[in-house]
C-alpha cells in the first residue's frame, strides 16, 4: 500500500495472511450519505484491490509499471457503515496488457456490493 497514495487515504490495509485481500474500515472519509459509503471511495478501494492483485502477479516484475486503460464499476447495493473488504483477481496477464476483475462486499463474498473490470497496460523495464 506504500505506493498507493489513496490506499493510505482510504485507510484501506491488507488482512492478516494475505496480502490480496483488502480492508476498508467505514470512517468518515468515506461517507457518501448518511450511514452509507460513497460510490468514489468503493471504486477507488476496486482499483487499489486489482492494483495490488495486479503488483503481486507481477512478482518479481514488481518495477513494471502499470498504466490503466480501462475501469469499468457495476454497483449492485449500497454500502452501509460498516467495514468492507475487497479482492482482485487477474484473470489474464499477458506480455503488455492485463485484465482484472475486483469485487467488493461487507458480510458474505457472495454478495457483493460492487464489481469491476479492469485493464491495464504493462511496461516492463
Amino acid at each position: 500500500m506504500d505506493g498507493i497514495p489513496y490506499a493510505r487515504f482510504l485507510g484501506v490495509t491488507a488482512v492478516d495472511g494475505d496480502p490480496t485481500l483488502l480492508s476498508l474500515p467505514y470512517a468518515d472519509s468515506v461517507i457518501g450519505r448518511p450511514g452509507f459509503l460513497h460510490g468514489g471511495a468503493i471504486g477507488g478501494f476496486l482499483e487499489v484491490a486489482s492494483i495490488i492483485a495486479l503488483r503481486h502477479a507481477l512478482g518479481i516484475e514488481s518495477d513494471a509499471r502499470i498504466k490503466p486503460i480501462n475501469l469499468t464499476v457495476d454497483f449492485m447495493r449500497g454500502g452501509r457503515d460498516k467495514p468492507t473488504f475487497a479482492r482482485g483477481i487477474v484473470t489474464r496477464l499477458g506480455t503488455r496488457v492485463a485484465n482484472v476483475d475486483a469485487s467488493a462486499w461487507q458480510d458474505d463474498p457472495a454478495r457483493p456490493i460492487a464489481a469491476a473490470r479492469m485493464n491495464y497496460l504493462i511496461e516492463r523495464a
